[in-house]
């Protein structure tokens, strides 16, 4: 017989183990395998459900549609419940096998409480996602986030800033404030963190519809406000722009009080009217909207019921030396055993600033000796008792930069730039044009086309010492804290030698409220209201500068200018001017004179006592048609002359008093009389002149803009002889109605080495541009109204150059901005994918036969490139691949 064993159990151990089951405990363990067998029906059904839910957004995100936040939020609980219940029902064999007494007890009484406990409240919030399942909206309609953010350049991030960034950042992703202030000194990295927040939405938009960058500054205007918002949103256009603001501000409204919106002001120094601009106010019940904003002021944040504020603190020590040595170099920091020392004894003195360190650091990089440091302690420890408020910490600070500059010229030049706007894009040229009106340049160094004139070396020390931002390749501005020292140091340091008076940008509408003209070397009243100066005669013995662009001006007294001997620069361009005051010719001290933009239809006779002129800007004066003969040759000094779209030509003749009624060719005879002219833009509008200013040495080397307009007559236009002016960085070709062909001889060396603009139009006889390939540095092309152009770059031409010029071209290698419009015959810019690695612009207008773009999958590698044109022409692309086809699709704009 084989082995018998007996199990006996005491009853009263059976008792005692079921006494310990609680009621409540007791029913997760009884009721454990009906709660597996529910789990497993409720997860059928709300699978099935869920994939209901999935079939309609598939369905609409086809339409370009965007899933709900609360739809996606169920989808992804949906997902982690499956996981879930998967695990229980893989371990539920092993824990059903622990149970005893018919299931109501268990051999494992605690491993099956918990077990228990768990399918049961899995259950629930199964059943509770399947109460969730009806959505009155699935999706909902997809903003592009191309359109949602503009990207703007900034410095890398501080690395003491990065804490704040993240604290305000997380208040914008998470609805716990609608209304955040950044405060701090000026030149603390405000404006920095303002734009990093914003690129932050490039690459998601986080669900927000527009975010929308506006700089506000001291001079407060809610309709510059809403012009920036309306444009955001689609608003703006000619008639939006003649409503009255009330109007404006109900339009904004309407748009964005159904959409989710971030407003980022930067720059407040008072309370912002968000109502009166029309802008939803974000309060405690609805955070969904933001508004960011930036001050100086902590004042600011309360009138704007922010309802969050960070203060933009200095940097930590720590964070302040790295900085600074960066900006130092450690070429610089190794020379000498002392400088380490001495260094951070100079980053301690900027207090943290950012700004400071930057720029100081900048002028410190080459110091190589103890004792430059040393003064340079010395300087930043000097007390300035008259500074209050912030110029107590900044001024002193900024000001040694300021000092540390090579010599007076360059300090007066930096000065020079206060007189423009805050905020304001100073164009280089201009900037130049002034610096030689006052004599800031040396008299003996000759300009020559590209950087390396005086002018431009200057301005690139400006640059480098931070003391001017470079915003465009053509242009520059001042960093707002920066300009608020200059002025600091031009009114009241340095007053008795610069003496400036400024109100550039207030809003005035009229110049007879401003006094303390007597003693002023400097006065700038640009960019403001003012319409009439025919009541105003000032006495200003001692003027020297004097600054009326961008007005509204259409009269000034003829005695305007009579007591102004020693006015030397005199800027009147972007006004309504018809005609000049005829005692202009008392400004007999007068080197620089702006009259472009202006509706001048003639240069008085009198102007021929200017001799001391040295720069004339008549750009863009396209009503003017009358010069009197000889007047352009009496300039003997002028060293820039700009004529570029000037002199509407209405005939060729030349009446008995010797008035000059639009004949280029006797103008181009005084210019060659012009011996120290330097700079030229002009404009031609005959074949015959054309040869004969490409035959004169002279003006070849100092042109640098070309206008060709309206030369009849000629079929073909030689680009080699173009490629000699060799300073040329715009090209302009206008109605040219015979013109067939720019053609190129290869045994001239043609290469247009400064070339950056170009554009041609109404040229309807013109079939290629295929010049521009020995156009290496172009930036800017526009073409437009060109009916019978087919190929950009002619791939037959191309071909026929010899092997050795064909592998040395990279066309379009720079080329940044690109148009073309109304080209109805063109069929192909290039034949083939081009790199195109600097393009951000591409605009495409009724353009019906060009079927392919010169791009694959490797052009424009960061996908920054908009590329605008109509709905109809994009669907008719043909693609090198797929690839390519999606990876451009995002740049796309409807125009």
């Amino acid at each position: 017989m084989g082995n018998i064993i007996g199990i006996q159990i005491s009853c009263d151990a059976i008792f005692t183990l079921c006494l310990n089951c609680t009621v409540n405990k007791a029913t997760y363990v009884r009721q454990l395998k009906d709660n597996l067998r529910a789990l497993q029906s409720e997860l059928e059904k709300l699978i099935e459900a869920r994939n209901d839910v999935m079939r309609r957004v598939e369905v609409a995100e086809q339409r370009r549609m965007k899933r709900t936040d609360q739809v996606q939020g169920w989808l992804s609980r949906v997902q982690a419940a499956e996981t879930e219940v998967g695990q229980l029902t893989r371990d539920s064999p092993q824990e059903i096998d622990k149970l005893c007494l018919g299931g109501y007890c268990s051999r494992n009484y605690k491993s099956s409480y918990r077990f228990g406990k768990l399918v049961a409240e899995t259950l629930l919030v199964v059943r509770t996602l399947m109460g969730e399942r009806d959505f009155d909206e699935v999706v909902v309609e997809i903003v592009e986030e191309s359109f949602v953010a503009d990207e703007r350049p900034t410095e890398p991030l501080v690395v003491g800033l990065q804490s704040i960034l993240e604290q305000v950042w997380s208040c914008l992703v998470q609805e716990t404030a609608g209304i955040i202030g950044l405060y701090g000194m000026g030149g603390v990295g405000k404006t920095t963190l303002l734009t990093l927040l914003n690129n932050k939405f490039l690459n998601r938009p986080y669900g927000f519809d527009f975010v929308i960058w506006v700089v506000v500054s001291k001079d407060l205007q809610l309709e510059k406000i809403q012009e920036t918002i309306g444009k955001k949103i689609g608003l703006f256009d000619g008639l939006w722009k003649n409503r009255s603001r009330e109007e404006k501000a109900l339009d904004i409204f309407k748009v964005l009080s159904k959409k989710k919106f971030v407003l980022l002001l930067d720059d407040l120094w008072e309370r912002v009217d968000l109502t009166k601009v029309g802008v939803p106010v974000p309060n405690s019940r609805n955070v969904a909207s933001k508004v960011v904003f930036t001050t100086r002021l902590l004042d600011v944040c309360g009138l704007m019921e922010a309802h969050k504020k960070f203060k933009v603190e200095c940097l930590s020590d720590e964070d302040a030396w790295q900085l600074f040595r960066e900006k130092v170099g450690e070429e610089t920091l190794n020379y000498h055993h002392d400088i380490p020392e001495l260094a951070q004894m100079v980053a301690k003195e900027c207090g943290g600033l950012p700004l400071a360190l930057i720029t100081i650091g900048r002028a410190m990089a080459y110091k190589t000796t103890p004792e430059e440091w040393r003064y340079a302690i010395q300087v930043l420890r000097r007390a300035a008792s008259e500074f209050a408020g912030l110029g107590k910490e900044v001024y002193p600070l900024l000001k040694f930069s300021y000092d540390s500059l090579f010599n007076d010229t360059i300090r007066s030049c930096l000065l020079y730039c206060s007189l423009y706007p805050e905020d304001y894009h100073i164009s280089k040229s201009d900037l130049i044009d002034c610096w030689i009106g006052e004599g800031f340049l040396d008299e003996n160094d000759r300009f020559e086309a590209q950087k390396q004139n005086q002018g431009y070396f200057t301005i690139g020390i400006l640059v480098h010492a931070c003391l001017l931002e470079e915003v465009e390749d053509d242009k520059v501005k001042m960093h707002d804290v920066i300009r608020d020292m200059t002025l600091w140091i031009a009114c009241e340091v340095e007053k008795e030698k610069e003496n400036f008076l400024v109100y550039a940008g207030a809003g005035l509408c009229k110049a007879s409220t401003i006094s303390g003209w007597v003693k002023i070397r400097r006065l700038s009243l640009m960019e403001n209201h003012i319409e009439d100066l025919s009541n105003i005669y000032p006495r200003c013995p001692h003027l020297v500068t004097l600054f009326l662009n961008n007005n509204k001006l259409e009269v000034i007294s003829s005695r305007f200018f009579h007591y102004m001997p020693s006015l030397k620069v005199l800027k009147l361009s972007h006004i309504q001017l018809t005609e000049l005051p005829s005692r202009i010719s008392k400004l007999v001290s007068l080197q620089h004179l702006d009259l472009s933009h202006t509706r001048i239809k003639e240069l008085p006779g009198e102007l021929e006592i200017l001799v001391n002129l040295k720069c004339l800007n008549l750009n863009h004066t396209m009503y003017l048609s009358v010069i009197p003969r000889q007047l352009i040759s009496k300039f003997s000094m002028l060293h820039v002359l700009r004529m570029f779209s000037s002199l509407y030509f209405k005939n060729s003749e030349v009446s008995g008093d010797g008035v000059l009624f639009a004949r280029d060719e006797l103008l181009v005879e005084e210019l060659l009389g012009l011996k120290n002219l330097e700079v030229l833009e002009f404009t031609l509008t005959s074949s015959h002149v054309l040869q004969m200013f490409l035959t004169s040495n002279e003006l070849r080397r100092c042109s640098q803009a070309l206008f060709l307009d309206g030369l009849k007559n000629s079929k073909w236009i030689d680009a080699s002889q173009l490629a000699e002016l060799k300073h040329l960085n715009r090209l302009r070709i206008r109605d040219c109605e015979e013109l067939e062909e720019l053609k190129v001889d290869l045994r001239q060396s043609c290469v247009f080495n400064s070339l950056q603009k170009v554009q041609i139009s109404l040229c309807s006889k013109l079939k290629d541009l295929t010049f521009l390939v020995f156009a290496p540095n172009v930036k800017s092309i526009e073409i437009r109204s060109c009916l019978a152009m087919e190929e950009i770059i002619s791939v037959q031409k191309f071909a026929d150059f010899p092997a050795t010029v064909r592998n040395n071209l990279n066309p379009f290698a720079k080329l940044q901005h690109l148009e073309l419009v109304c080209l109805r015959n063109l069929n192909s810019i290039y034949w083939k994918p081009l790199p195109f690695s600097q393009l951000k612009e591409m605009l495409v207008d009724d353009c019906y036969f060009l079927k392919k773009l010169p791009l694959d999958f490797n052009s424009a590698k960061e996908r920054k490139i908009v590329i605008r044109g109509e709905e109809y022409w994009w669907r008719r692309l043909q693609w090198e691949d797929e690839a390519t086809q999606n990876a451009f699709s995002p740049c796309f704009k409807s125009l």
